[in-house]
């Protein structure tokens, strides 16, 4: 039995802790890939603070991490792990029992979070946290109690002569042996259920990946025309007029991507006014006549020159077509419903307004995205396309049911977070180059970027340099109303510091508005302006 100083236990018993909370994390991870992926706590928990953080931090996250807002919530959630985990393993040094109870406590926390999940069916969705916590308080009990074994002969005591000459004595002794020990079996455990646990998952999602693999969508009935000659401009550092599918924005509350098979999928459109509750199959939708069309995606957390926009040809089901067969009638028509609720396998719900589905644009349920079927990451196997709606109120990923109801019986998700009920999008244009302080030589410098006002489109792009007049630029040829237009404006560039700054002015005659607006209720509002200087 070897003599324990006092200086070491405190980093012990924090390494104690430390290693508690990993085999709890290691174990739920290994649970939750029996039960499912989203039950694991730290995904659970994540789904729970997202849905409780105030609109506008949600908002500032968005904006300084973009599409890494999630994987900084996790590792933010870790680090507080960590940090707790820390702690309780001191304070189970002189409280044995509490320390072990506190790990309890982080079960059921993570217990509740899973199963009031709003994707959450089963109380199954508990077992990880709760297998995990009390395998880590067992794993803390056990390593405390190596730590604080009173063995020896009084005269066996712990300590050192300091250079005062005085000596620290106690009785208390050191299993060294037994505590390598179980802290090494600990850690490779927690490490080899953690590895098991991920194999598990990804060994669970292929199925879904075969499904889509296994797709080949089909001609559609009516193609989208060819993108026209001068539709795009061959300007360098212009947003490409397509946006290749890697490269589209992603904004979402998902923790885990889920991944749907394609071949078990089912949707069901059901709710007030529907005459015949439809039930589909994704076969019954590769079936039916396809449209394919080219259309931009905002989101609403987009602010003003920001990156969350994007162009992609899209192929799908038109949606009015199906909620007539339904017998959903408008609300112009007499029809008791203007909301639809679409809902996805994650829990999320957005409404749309009844009324712009069925007014002739080109809304769908898309099957296929650039030629090839959805990518998971952008709603496979089925996903909603509405032209002019922003996303949050149109787009909903990964669907799994359409419910007609009204704006005043329901709150979509959104909406219950302050968010507007309608939201169309909103006249907007951004300059892509030149680049904020950017620092081009004089002469010719030329001024691009794309400009987006969905489902009424683009008449005019204007540019002005400093306070100087408006300068109207070079639009590309209209593809359709619903997808943005590249612009460009050549620039005889003078030396110093100047402001760029552009306007839009959509097909109804209005002019994009100079005032700014936070993107919270209902979409950002205000002109780009970039500063650069010339040497």
């Amino acid at each position: 039995m070897k003599i324990l100083s006092k200086g070491i236990r405190l980093p012990l018993a924090a390494l104690s802790g430390l290693l508690a909370g990993l085999a709890a994390l290691a174990v739920a991870e290994l649970i939750s890939a029996a039960v499912r992926p989203e039950a694991g706590p730290v995904i659970a928990v994540g789904g729970a603070a997202i849905d409780r953080t105030p609109p506008a931090l949600k908002d500032w996250a968005i904006r300084h991490f973009g599409t890494h807002d999630k994987l900084v919530l996790q590792l933010g959630i870790l680090a507080v792990l960590a940090l707790l985990a820390l702690v309780l393993g001191v304070l189970a040094l002189r409280f044995r029992r509490a320390g072990a109870a506190g790990v309890l406590l982080f079960g059921v926390v993570g217990a509740l979070a899973a199963v009031t999940r709003p994707d959450s069916t089963s109380t199954a969705d508990a077992l990880p946290s709760v297998v995990g916590s009390l395998v880590g308080a067992g794993l803390l009990y056990v390593l405390i109690g190596r730590l604080s074994v009173r063995t020896g002969r009084p005269s066996e005591t712990y300590g050192a002569t300091g250079p005062d000459g005085r000596t620290s004595t106690g009785t208390e002794n050191w299993d060294r042996r037994g505590f390598v020990i179980a802290a090494s079996a600990a850690a490779a455990a927690s490490a080899g259920a953690g590895l098991l646990g991920r194999s598990l998952k990804n060994t669970r999602g292929q199925g879904a990946v075969a499904s889509r693999s296994r797709v080949s969508l089909p001609r559609p009935a009516s193609a989208a025309r060819p993108v026209p000659p001068g539709a795009v401009l061959h300007t360098p550092d212009i947003s490409p007029f397509v946006t290749p599918n890697g490269d589209f924005y992603r904004v979402d509350t998902a923790l885990v991507i889920p991944k749907v098979d394609a071949s078990s999928w089912r949707m069901k459109i059901h709710g007030q006014g529907v005459r015949r509750p439809l039930t589909l199959t994704f076969q019954d939708l590769l079936e039916r006549r396809l449209i394919e069309r080219d259309i931009t995606l905002t989101c609403v957390s987009n602010e003003v020159g920001g990156p969350y926009v994007g162009n992609a040809r899209w192929i799908g089901v038109p949606l009015a077509d199906l909620l007539k067969e339904a017998g959903v009638r408008p609300p112009s028509r007499g029809g008791p419903a203007d909301q639809l609720v679409a809902r996805s396998v994650d829990g999320m719900t957005i409404g749309s307004p009844v009324e712009d589905i069925m007014d002739g644009r080109d809304a769908m349920l898309a099957l296929g995205m650039n030629g090839e079927p959805l990518p998971f990451v952008h709603g496979f196997p089925v996903r909603m396309v509405v032209p002019g709606l922003y996303g949050y109120v149109s787009a909903c990923k990964w669907l799994k049911s359409l419910e007609l109801t009204t704006f005043a019986a329901y709150d979509s998700y959104w909406v219950k977070r302050s968010w507007a009920r309608k939201a169309p999008i909103k006249t907007e244009s951004r300059i892509d180059t030149p680049k904020p302080f950017a620092r081009p030589k004089p002469g010719t410098v030329m001024i691009a970027g794309v400009a987006w006002a969905q489902h009424r489109g683009i008449d005019r792009v204007e540019v002005r340099v400093d306070d100087g007049p408006w300068t109207q630029a070079d639009l590309a040829v209209e593809d359709t109303t619903d997808t943005w237009r590249q612009w460009a404006l050549p620039w005889k560039a003078t030396s110093g510091a100047h402001t760029l700054t552009v306007r839009a002015t959509d097909r109804t005659g209005q002019v994009q508005t100079e005032q700014r607006t936070p993107t919270i209720p209902s979409g950002a509002a205000g002109w780009h302006s970039v500063v650069i200087t010339v040497d």
